[in-house]
């Protein structure tokens, strides 16, 4: 049994704290036992909570900006540092795609030019139809968006996998870790993608 853990950044009262569980179970082919989570609104990740991880798993935040500032933000992105460090298969969409970036030295703003809702229409780059995890989904496919803030540069040690047409960094992955992330939420192969990336 695979362990994972999702880390979240939302309010206890937020209905999508249960729904993002239900949502991840229903594309892994799990149960919501199997699934941990992890508030990174509160707390830092320890040790033993890496070491009893065999995924990371980070999704949206409907009130958090990672342009924000405070000790809770900084608290998180040093998880997510630490979540890099460990190698831990990890996939990091919306929200977690931005800190993912941020914590690891990429640039983050809040573009409302750039802001996009609904679906679009995503292409994959050279690197991300060679990459074994995107490469499937194919050239171009639709994806879910509901974002304001973006990723303007990348980590250095990150490779771009796709764009849309008005946002060039829609995933990206690392080069020397199995960690893969998405501005955009999949609407086809979302299931295949988080598979293969385990």
């Amino acid at each position: 049994r695979i362990r994972y853990l999702l880390l979240q950044v939302r309010n206890s009262d937020d209905p999508m704290r249960q729904h993002e569980v239900q949502s991840f179970c229903r594309v892994l082919e799990t149960t919501a036992e199997q699934i941990g989570i992890f508030d990174l609104l509160s707390s830092r990740l320890t040790a033993a909570d890496i070491a009893g991880t065999d995924m990371f798993l980070l999704g949206g935040s409907g009130h958090y900006s990672v342009t924000d500032d405070g000790p809770w933000l900084q608290r998180a992105l040093d998880s997510l540092r630490d979540v890099y460090n460990s190698g831990t298969p990890t996939f990091a969409s919306c929200w977690g795609f931005q800190a993912m970036a941020r914590a690891m030295g990429g640039r983050v703003v809040k573009d409302f030019d750039h802001a996009e809702v609904g679906t679009h229409r995503l292409k994959l780059t050279a690197a991300g139809l060679a990459d074994p995890i995107f490469g499937p989904l194919g050239e171009t496919f639709p994806g879910q968006m509901g974002h304001e803030d973006h990723v303007i540069e990348l980590p250095a040690n990150a490779t771009l996998m796709a764009s849309s047409g008005l946002v060039e960094n829609q995933a990206y992955r690392f080069n020397d870790r199995p960690i893969y992330c998405t501005q955009f939420h999949p609407e086809l192969n979302y299931a295949d993608l988080l598979l293969r990336v385990q």
